[in-house]
C-alpha cells in the first residue's frame, strides 16, 4: 500500500467528505481500486487545533455501513464485554497504546497526551475510528475494531470495490 498522498487523492477526499480535507499525511488504507478509505492525519491541525484521530475513515459506502451498525447499537454489547472480560480489557488498552505510539510519529501534542479515539481504553464510542484503525494497521490490533470489520461482512469489505 502506497501511503503517499497525491493531488488526486486529496481531491478523491474532498469528494468524499464534502470539504477540504484536513492535516492529511499519508493514506492509511486504500479501496481496491486504489481511492483513499482511510486517511492519516497529523496530531495538529494547520490552524493549530489538536486533532487525537490519526486514523479517519473516508470511504462513503464503509462510512453508511458504519453508521448503520451504530444506529443498531452493537456497542453497548461491546461495551458490556468491555466491562467484564478483562482479556477483552486488557487487548482493548494495548489497542489505545498503539494508536498513541503511532500518533506519537507524527509529533507530540501536550492537549491530547493519552487521548486516542473511539473511546479507547475505557470505552467504545466510535466504530469509524475503530475500524479505521484496524484498516490502517491490520487486524489483530484492536479488538473492536476487527469485530466492526466482521459485522460489515456482507454489507462493506475491504476486498471489493464499492466506490
Amino acid at each position: 500500500m502506497d501511503p503517499t498522498v497525491t493531488e488526486r487523492d486529496l481531491e478523491v477526499l474532498a469528494e468524499q467528505l464534502g470539504r477540504v480535507p484536513r492535516g492529511v499525511v499519508a493514506v492509511a488504507a486504500r479501496c481496491v481500486c486504489g481511492r483513499p478509505t482511510v486517511v492519516r492525519t497529523a496530531p495538529r491541525l494547520d490552524d493549530g487545533t489538536p486533532f487525537p484521530t490519526s486514523y479517519y475513515l473516508t470511504c462513503p459506502p464503509a462510512v453508511k455501513a458504519v453508521s448503520r451498525l451504530e444506529a443498531e447499537q452493537v456497542m453497548v454489547g461491546m461495551n458490556e464485554r468491555l466491562a467484564s472480560d478483562p482479556d477483552v480489557a486488557a487487548a482493548y488498552r494495548r489497542a489505545h497504546e498503539d494508536y498513541l505510539a503511532r500518533r506519537a510519529e507524527l509529533g507530540e501534542v501536550p492537549e491530547i497526551a493519552g487521548v486516542s479515539a473511539g473511546g479507547m481504553p475505557t470505552r467504545v464510542k466510535c466504530l469509524h475510528a475503530l475500524l479505521g484503525h484496524t484498516l490502517a494497521v491490520g487486524e489483530g490490533v484492536n479488538p473492536f475494531g476487527d469485530e466492526t470489520l466482521r459485522l460489515l461482512e456482507g454489507s462493506w469489505s475491504p476486498h471489493r470495490c464499492s466506490c
